[in-house]
């Protein structure tokens, strides 16, 4: 019988390897960059079949996006300062590059739930039209704020590759029209609009792209519609004004991931479709997503 090995073991002796490269002087910083790559070690291992020295950037991103929703501002730079050093040392980054800052989401998760199909329907109502638009897009399709202002067909962008896509993703989509957004970390994935929504989209393109600061970071868009803070900032005040109430535009994601759940479970079970609907919001693990599920 094949003995299978402890991850966390795994996981510790590729992070020590590591560490003795790193040539760290502060003890504290080598405690914790090392329980930081230990994570991140894990996370290889288990979700990519590779070790630490192997990592790439685009793995970084992808671990880094999904530990913006479970941990605060403080902890994921540390994980991304350990990383980069990591990334540094096995040539994937040269000595001056560094990753993407991720803003940490645990607050807009924690405090955001799902709006209702009727209150998202008066939001929409008391915001501009371009304001609107965006409302539906990001209720249609589950949206992070700034991700609407980066959207452009699927034919004219190719999403990033990904392993192991669910053969459920897009299950009750598939007549709807194909985009590509970019999430956090530049990720590239694909993302589906209803035909009707799409159309209307398409009415606001742009005749060429501009490009628009939201929050310190460039975007090159595509369409004159809202997004990033400008849209959130109108979300909460149009929900303010006529519900009384906002539970932010990021509650939007919570209406998609748990309206999802509930279409996908009608073609396969609710591991699948938890796997599925991950994919769709564009976290690479599938417990990431209960966040939003609760």
């Amino acid at each position: 019988m094949t003995k299978i090995k402890d991850p966390l073991k795994v996981a510790k002796k590729q992070t020590s390897n590591v560490m003795e490269k790193l040539n760290l002087r502060s003890l504290g910083t080598k405690r914790n960059y090392a329980r930081s790559l230990t994570l991140f070690s894990q996370h290889l291992n288990l979700n990519k079949s590779t070790s630490l020295r192997h990592a790439t950037k685009e793995h970084a991103m992808q671990f880094l996006t999904d530990r913006a929703v479970c941990v605060g501002q403080k902890q994921l730079d540390m994980d991304r300062q350990a990383i980069q050093s990591l990334l540094r040392y096995n040539g994937e980054l040269e000595q001056k590059q560094t990753l993407e800052v991720i803003e940490t989401e645990l607050d807009e998760v924690t405090h955001s739930r799902a709006y209702l199909d009727e209150q998202i329907d008066l939001v929409q109502q008391a915001q501009s039209d371009k304001h609107s638009l965006t409302t539906r897009i990001a209720a249609a399709a589950g949206f992070r704020a700034h991700e609407p202002g980066t959207l452009l067909p699927k034919d004219e962008r190719e999403p990033d590759f990904r392993e192991a896509h669910s053969e459920h993703r897009f299950a009750g989509q598939e007549d709807w029209v194909a985009y590509t957004v970019i999430g956090k970390g530049g990720l590239c994935r694909e993302a589906r609009l209803p035909k009707e929504l799409a159309d209307e989209l398409e009415a606001r393109r742009l005749e060429k792209p501009i490009w628009r600061i939201d929050r310190g970071i460039p975007y090159k868009t595509y369409y004159d519609i809202g997004f990033g803070k400008q849209w959130s900032d109108s979300f909460s005040k149009a929900s303010t004004r006529v519900l009384n109430w906002s539970h932010g535009a990021h509650g939007l994601r919570h209406t998609y991931a748990q309206k999802r759940m509930e279409e996908l479970m009608r073609y396969c079970c609710y591991e699948e479709a938890l796997k599925a609907v991950s994919q769709e919001l564009g976290h690479l693990r599938p417990d990431i997503t209960l966040a939003y599920l609760r």
